[in-house]
């Protein structure tokens, strides 16, 4: 049997009823059992021909364990999805599935629920002493290297390019044609290294973070769980809510991270940081980069 964690519960009561289910609603638990990450991401009239049975099968078989019907047996499957405790794949599919069934407006309010969700999950269990100590340790760092791969490795360039309008010592990091234990090579305890992963963590961000600990180098973990590799090896870690109806975690919160312990390290900069601001913009107007007053 494939399990899934949220829908276990109703696996073990299609095993628990199985002798009260007639025979043709058997073969329709017997394919939920099988394969139940097609339950939140299929159609009714889908899974029933995959199961080689009538789709109002699927709707006997709920209401005969207890359910109102099929939607009802179906919705804490697409829970899980929506979670995204289910494959990428699978996510895929659900959301195509939603505009199949004229569903965007209940997509629609998941993106923007599941948005502010995030925000205000990851900020609840954020101090600003946390963030303070984080800020001071940024400051007083020779170098700045900030990790991120995949969709991550925006946010930390975007990151990076903000603090650079003031700082000069940022590097995002894989540098283009390099690897970024490659990049740490010289690195030591005067540095450190701010790292982003969610799960699936990716392996090449925990290596560069084992070297990175080996080095001596002050680590800031960003990820999505107390267990994540990364946090647990952090100096600083901060655990940031990555929910969403979509099939990658959600970046709202993580970017929402980046802008504050970016605003505190600001606030912890000397005196010249303002002017190096000052005359990073005064010379983008004088170069004429931006157009009209």
């Amino acid at each position: 049997m494939n399990d899934t964690n949220v829908s276990s519960k109703i696996l073990e009561r299609l095993t628990d009823d199985w002798d009260s289910l007639t025979p043709e609603a058997q073969k329709a638990a017997r394919y939920v059992l099988d394969n139940p990450m097609d339950v939140g991401v299929s159609t009714v009239r889908e899974i029933a021909d995959a199961a080689k049975v009538k789709p109002n099968t699927f709707v006997r078989m709920a209401r005969q364990i207890g359910f109102d019907g099929y939607e009802d047996f179906r919705t804490p499957f697409r829970t899980a999805i929506r979670e995204g405790r289910v494959s990428f794949p699978d996510r895929a599919r659900w959301l195509q599935d939603m505009a199949r069934s004229g569903a965007l407006g209940g997509l629609y309010a998941d993106m923007v629920a599941s948005a502010i969700r995030n925000i205000e999950e990851t900020f609840a269990h954020i101090t600003s002493d946390d963030l303070q100590a984080a800020a001071r340790a940024i400051w007083a760092s020779r170098q700045v290297f900030a990790l991120g791969v995949g969709v991550n490795n925006a946010n930390v360039r975007n990151f990076t390019y903000l603090a650079s309008t003031g700082m000069v010592r940022f590097h995002d990091i894989p540098r283009a044609g390099s690897t970024a234990v490659d990049d740490l090579a010289w690195a030591d305890e005067r540095d450190l290294m701010i790292a982003v992963t969610c799960s699936p963590y990716r392996r090449e961000v925990i290596e560069a973070v084992e070297v990175a600990r080996a080095q001596g180098i002050t680590i800031v973990g960003i990820s999505d769980s107390l267990a994540s590799p990364v946090i647990r090896q952090s100096d600083h870690g901060f655990v940031v809510a990555a929910d969403t109806p979509q099939f990658f975690p959600s970046s709202v919160s993580t970017i929402a991270l980046f802008e504050t312990l970016l605003s505190f390290v600001i606030a912890e900069a000397s005196d010249e940081i303002v002017e190096r601001v000052e005359t990073f913009h005064r010379r983008r107007h004088q170069l004429g980069i931006y157009k009209g007053d």
